[in-house]
C-alpha cells in the first residue's frame, strides 16, 4: 500500500486524518471527538495552510475541495453529513464519494448507481496498479463488500484494505485537484 501522509495536507487537514483509516465496512459509530473539529471545517479553512513561499494554496476547483470535505466526514463516519455534501456535487468524484457513502450504509444497490454516474475514474486505475491487477471493478468490490457485511465471506480483511487504499488515494486524488495540481 502507498504511505499517505496526513500532514501533506495541511494542519487542518493533517489534525483530522491522523486517525484509523481502515474504517469498518459498514456504518460504524461516528467519531463524537471529532464533531466540533468536522462542523467548523469549511473550503476556506482546510486550504489556508501556507505552500511554497508561504503564499496561500488556491482553491481552483471548489468542489474538489468539497469533496475532500465530504470525505473527511465520511472518514470519521458520519455518513449522514458526507451524504449531504457529496449529493450536492455534480461531478465524477462527488458521485463517487456517494457511492462510497451508500456502500457502508449498506444500501449497495443504491451504491452501484452512484458507482454508474462515476463511469470511469482516474482513482480506478490507480486502485488496480496498487493491486496489481489489470482493472478495478466497483461493482465487483460492492458485492464484496456485501458478501463480508452480511458474513457471506471468510476473508473481510482484504475490503477492508481496499477500502482503506480506496478512500486514501480519492482523498488525495480530490485534493491535489482542488488546488489544481491534477486535471480532472
Amino acid at each position: 500500500m502507498p504511505s499517505f501522509d496526513p500532514a501533506a495536507y495541511g494542519p487542518v487537514f493533517e489534525s483530522l486524518l491522523s486517525t484509523d483509516r481502515r474504517r469498518p465496512l459498514d456504518a460504524g459509530q461516528p467519531n463524537s471527538a471529532a464533531r466540533a473539529a468536522l462542523e467548523s471545517l469549511t473550503v476556506d479553512s482546510a486550504f489556508a495552510h501556507g505552500a511554497d513561499n508561504g503564499n496561500r494554496k488556491p482553491v481552483t476547483d471548489s468542489d474538489m475541495a468539497a469533496c475532500c470535505i465530504s470525505g473527511v466526514w465520511l472518514l470519521h463516519d458520519f455518513l449522514d453529513e458526507s451524504h449531504s455534501l457529496s449529493q450536492k456535487i455534480d461531478t465524477t468524484s462527488g458521485s463517487y464519494w456517494h457511492g462510497i457513502m451508500h456502500r457502508r450504509e449498506g444500501d449497495f444497490s443504491n451504491a452501484k448507481y452512484w458507482f454508474r454516474h462515476v463511469g470511469r475514474h482516474l482513482v480506478f486505475e490507480l486502485l488496480a496498479d496498487n493491486l496489481q491487477s489489470t482493472s478495478f471493478d466497483p461493482f465487483a468490490f460492492v458485492d464484496e463488500c456485501q458478501a463480508a457485511v452480511r458474513g457471506k465471506s471468510n476473508a473481510p480483511a482484504p475490503c477492508l484494505d481496499i477500502q482503506q487504499l480506496e478512500w486514501e488515494l480519492l482523498f488525495d486524488y480530490c485534493y491535489r485537484a482542488a488546488i489544481g495540481q491534477v486535471d480532472v
